[in-house]
């Protein structure tokens, strides 16, 4: 009964506390209605391009999908599945919730322990006049401690581990994002080495039939040895490109294997290829107000100002009176069969005020730092969103760009094209040299090369917009924990309602 009323006074002493400090307020989000000055082509729903976004549509969860190629998906959730960096951020999270968990019990409810002690002891009787005397005691009890949080220290502390968790759970969306960006561009940059490589070789081919006629004509006295001299270093030069090639297939092979968590001597992985992968007719675009509740770092860099905040009501509710309320219920007697027999209960109630008098400045100091703390907590969210609309503008930018260059580079591809055939119809007919025909067909060899790396930027490009928005994850559902962030943050206040279209 004691106990009883102890913790009921413990909880109505807790509930008339008040907490202090500031309360954490979720920052609005930038007004702007536009991530470039000037609206790029790419975002004209009149445009003909073969490639357009679309302003407000939602980024799957699943982005990478829309590549058209299985196996590129089986890889990328291959490496969601067993990425050693995205485990390593899962423990992350693990850690901090369960430490949130052990402080819980030991911040808001009180503690209470269970002992039992025996001992036999010998007292001198030459105090007294007496004989010395040998005697055991046993005893049993119940005792609970109580910090009462009157101003909030507790609760604020708390409050900055559960944004520690906000934090490290963003930081697993953000790891599983980059993770497949990260898959998909590898995957793109093999497919493209593998045609540089394939055409590589037919103009290594080439020019080795250009050198095989130039020493010909050389040895009949149509040409100088200078001109073969020119052939064979073309020859080197060309050469030369090829081993850099297989070079960077390989090294980019052995990526892939450490991004799905392997060893690169022991994975299995598919082949890419250009031919393989389809180019996405449209792109979603998220509008500006929504980035901020999107992007993992953002959202990372907002964990890290509300646990800022937090600690300035920390500091702020250590500079007031702490109260400590102690008890304890049991029985103490001298054999164990007597030991819960009438007479034999024992108990105490007491209280602990500490109130901070003198600490030479350093309470009013710590207070100080936490809101420079927090100051700098905010200066580094405003950084991140700039820098956020920067990479969706800088993207945007680049996809845009990459359109008229890819557009340039089929044109001159075709262009010699149209002249390899020109002068393969003159060789037939005898109007045109095998040398010329060997030289058009280098130019168009070069030019292929270079319309492939003009196709493999907007591949790329195309993946890092969908990283620079954020990667989707809010659209995915129940795959771990770290997928229920996003509700978390609904749960908290953080809104992701639509505004109107830009």
């Amino acid at each position: 009964m004691m106990l009883r009323r102890m913790v009921a006074l413990l909880g109505a002493v807790a509930l008339a506390g008040c907490v202090l400090g500031p309360d954490f307020k979720q920052p609005e989000a930038p007004k702007s209605d536009h991530y470039t000055k000037q609206k790029l082509n790419l975002e004209q729903p009149e445009s003909a391009a073969d490639q357009k976004v679309v302003v407000g549509s939602q980024v799957s969860a699943e982005w990478w999908t829309m590549f058209g190629s299985e196996p590129l998906t089986q890889l990328v959730e291959r490496g969601l599945d067993s990425s050693l960096t995205v485990a390593a951020a899962t423990a992350r999270l693990k850690a901090v919730q369960e430490n949130l968990n052990s402080q819980v019990g030991s911040v808001i409810y009180p503690s209470v322990d269970a002992s039992a002690a025996a001992s036999r002891q010998k007292i001198s009787g030459a105090a007294f006049g007496g004989s010395s005397r040998i005697y055991s005691v046993y005893n049993a009890s119940v005792s609970a401690s109580y910090g009462v949080d009157l101003f909030g220290a507790s609760r604020r502390y708390l409050e900055t581990l559960e944004a520690q968790i906000d934090y490290e759970q963003y930081q697993l969306q953000a790891a599983r994002m980059t993770l497949a960006a990260n898959i998909v561009t590898a995957a793109v940059k093999e497919a493209s080495l593998r045609r540089q490589i394939e055409l590589t070789r037919k103009m290594i081919t080439d020019s080795e039939a250009q050198l095989a006629m130039v020493e010909q004509q050389s040895a009949l006295g149509a040409v100088s040895q200078t001109a073969v001299l020119s052939q064979r270093s073309t020859l080197a030069q060309t050469r030369t490109a090829l081993p850099d090639l297989m070079k960077q297939l390989q090294q980019n092979r052995n990526l892939l294997s450490v991004l799905v968590g392997e060893l690169p001597s022991e994975s299995k992985l598919p082949e890419f290829t250009l031919d393989s992968l389809h180019m996405p007719q449209e792109l979603p675009l998220s509008l500006p107000s929504e980035l901020v509740r999107q992007r993992p770092d953002i959202l990372a860099a907002e964990a890290l100002l509300h646990q800022a905040s937090a600690n300035v009501g920390l500091a702020t509710a250590n500079m007031f009176p702490r109260i400590t309320l102690t008890g304890s219920y049991g029985s103490e007697s001298r054999t164990t069969a007597s030991l819960f027999g009438a007479g034999s209960t024992v108990w105490s109630a007491g209280a602990g005020l500490l109130q901070p008098l003198f600490h030479g400045g350093e309470l009013r100091a710590k207070k100080r730092e936490a809101i420079a703390s927090y100051e700098q907590a905010q200066a580094n969210y405003r950084e991140a969103v700039l820098q956020a609309f920067r990479d969706v503008a800088d993207t945007l930018l680049a996809l845009e760009t990459d359109a008229k260059s890819l557009q340039l580079q089929r044109d001159s591809e075709e262009a010699s094209g149209d002249t390899l055939a020109l002068v393969q119809r003159q060789y037939e007919l005898g109007a045109a040299s095998y040398l010329e025909l060997l030289n058009a067909s280098q130019v168009a060899r070069q030019a292929s090369i270079q319309r492939t790396q003009a196709e493999a930027a907007r591949f790329a490009d195309s993946a890092s917009l969908i990283h620079a928005l954020g990667g989707g994850w809010w659209n995915e559902s129940g795959k771990g924990d770290g997928n229920k962030t996003q509700q978390n943050s609904v749960d908290a206040g953080h809104s992701m309602s639509a505004v109107p279209h830009p």
